[in-house]
């Protein structure tokens, strides 16, 4: 009897075994592994998004076409008038916005065309991210509305800094947290990412929420479709021609959301 004991006792003082702690590579390995893998992302050559979206009670639709390579076309109906966001894929792009003062084909700024290559990027930030020249850290484990989850972040070639959260159990992203420009200012920004469907092997989330925490600035994107390779016409990707206005609500602009 004494022998159990102390057998006992001494299994209690041995360092208890716990899982491995997952490399940074492993994390970035699994999480591409999730969304359905390198081979299939890459394969994928257009992409054309469709759904809703409400922000600050506007409501309207969306369809979000991307094409290699870095190709942007978005579209938001509201009211009866469009808004349009279009990326070249090299050098050149337009916005449009009918409830702005200026209702005309307005150039992108050089600022906003810093960020249209990752903005357009079809693969996500961290497929290839070496070879962009984006720097990747793991700052760490914690737990996020319930899950427990890896922050990533990243830092593009561009310089802009974000923090994607992991989910440690699928991999899949659940967040992304960082700074965007809103109307000549620079403000925090969150989007969470959820409902993640399988469209022909690939993961894509369904619902994106997103704002700036602390301000009016808030807009949840639902996702009806996903459509993948379809055939886009060239012209969706040059200068815009526009004709008409109204003085509605402005919407607050929606991007894509980064795998």
């Amino acid at each position: 009897m004494k022998t159990k004991l102390l057998f006992a006792a001494f299994l209690c003082v041995l360092p208890l075994r716990s899982a491995p702690a997952q490399t940074l590579d492993e994390i970035v390995k699994k999480a591409i592994e999730a969304r359905g893998g390198t081979e299939k992302i890459k394969a994928v050559q257009s992409e054309r998004i469709t759904g809703t979206f409400n922000a600050q009670g506007v409501e309207g639709a969306l369809v979000l076409e991307l094409k290699r390579p870095h190709k942007l076309y978005s579209e938001i109906s509201v009211e009866g008038q469009k808004v349009l966001r279009v990326y070249d894929g090299k050098s050149a792009g337009w916005t449009v916005n009918p409830f702005m003062e200026n209702k005309g084909v307005t150039e992108m700024s050089a600022e906003e065309l810093k960020g249209m290559p990752e903005e357009s990027d079809t693969d996500g930030p961290l497929v290839d991210y070496k070879a962009k020249g984006s720097k990747l850290e793991l700052v760490g484990k914690e737990e996020s509305e319930g899950k427990t989850v890896y922050r990533l972040k990243i830092t593009s070639k561009s310089g802009e800094v974000r923090s994607y959260l992991i989910d440690s159990g699928t991999f899949l992203t659940t967040k992304w947290e960082g700074i965007r420009r809103l109307q000549d200012q620079d403000l925090p920004w969150e989007c969470a990412l959820s409902d993640y469907h399988d469209v022909q092997g690939l993961k894509f989330p369904f619902k994106i929420d997103q704002g700036s925490p602390g301000t009016e600035y808030r807009q949840t994107l639902t996702v009806e479709k996903v459509e993948i390779n379809p055939k886009i016409d060239e012209s969706h990707f040059a200068k815009p021609a526009v004709a008409g206005a109204s003085s509605a609500t402005q919407p607050a602009p929606s991007k894509p959301p980064s795998h």
